[in-house]
């Protein structure tokens, strides 16, 4: 990857899965971090991998993304943000036994995926208009584009990102400012070992950060993978529902703790 030396990235749930990966990539292009998370010891580990992979320096804060003030506070304190990637979040749906989640599992996800990342994207938003210039990137999945039964909180989160995503892309057209929203699907992560049941075509981090950094960097407005199933969720939105009940029966799943 190509990039200018020493530009600036603030990446949320930066201490695992594609927020590392996502970190790793562009520290080893020279960017300057700001990693953000709730783990203290494997954040810290990411940051030290960061810096040895060539970061030009790396910033972290321990917190979590709902804490509005102590998230202003970093990016007060980091300085001048070029690129956003929104990525902290978290699995929670139909656990062993019910039919479907509970109302406080629902909850809880709407508030950490979709308001608290709206929130985050607003404290950096205001000084990229300013200086007229900046990328956003909201990591959404594939889940936002074809609701999944066993979770449907993080559905809706997910697809509140992707309207809420494009939407602010066609408000900021002409500002300097692009956003991408990427829709991942099944990818390697300690979130992912959450999921009990099949993952097909499942991409390591790595992988997923990649073609999520790929499309940021051509301000594409929607960036999803993989092929065979990125293509498939949306199909799966215009066949009857005894087809699409059909199709997703091999990947019903249901939630544990991490």
């Amino acid at each position: 990857m190509t990039v200018p030396p020493a530009r600036t990235a603030v990446i949320t749930g930066a201490s695992s899965g594609i927020g590392a990966a996502v970190a790793l990539e562009l520290a080893a292009a020279g960017y300057r971090l700001g990693l953000v998370g709730r783990n203290d010891a494997r954040l810290s580990e990411v940051g030290q991998r960061c810096l040895t992979a060539g970061a030009a320096s790396c910033k972290i804060a321990v917190l979590d993304i709902r804490d509005g003030a102590g998230f202003a506070r970093f990016i007060e304190s980091f300085g001048v943000v070029d690129l956003y990637i929104s990525n902290a979040g978290i699995l929670d749906g139909r656990r062993e036994g019910e039919v479907v989640e509970s109302r406080a599992a629902a909850l809880e996800v709407l508030d950490v995926n979709l308001r608290a990342s709206i929130d985050g994207l607003h404290t950096v938003l205001g000084a990229m208009q300013r200086r007229g210039s900046g990328q956003i990137v909201l990591v959404s999945s594939l889940g936002g584009i074809s609701p999944l039964a066993d979770a449907p909180a993080y559905s809706a989160s997910k697809a509140g990102l992707v309207a809420y995503g494009i939407a602010l892309r066609d408000a900021l057209h002409g500002t300097g400012i692009g956003v991408t929203v990427a829709c991942p699907g099944y990818v390697r992560t300690q979130m992912g070992t959450q999921h009990i049941g099949d993952r097909p075509f499942e991409l390591t981090a790595g992988n997923a950060a990649r073609r999520i950094l790929r499309a940021a960097r051509k301000n594409r407005a929607l960036c999803g993978f993989p092929f065979p199933l990125y293509p498939a969720v949306h199909l799966s939105l215009l066949v009857p529902d005894v087809i699409r009940r059909l199709f997703t029966r091999g990947v019903r799943f249901t939630v544990r703790d991490a």
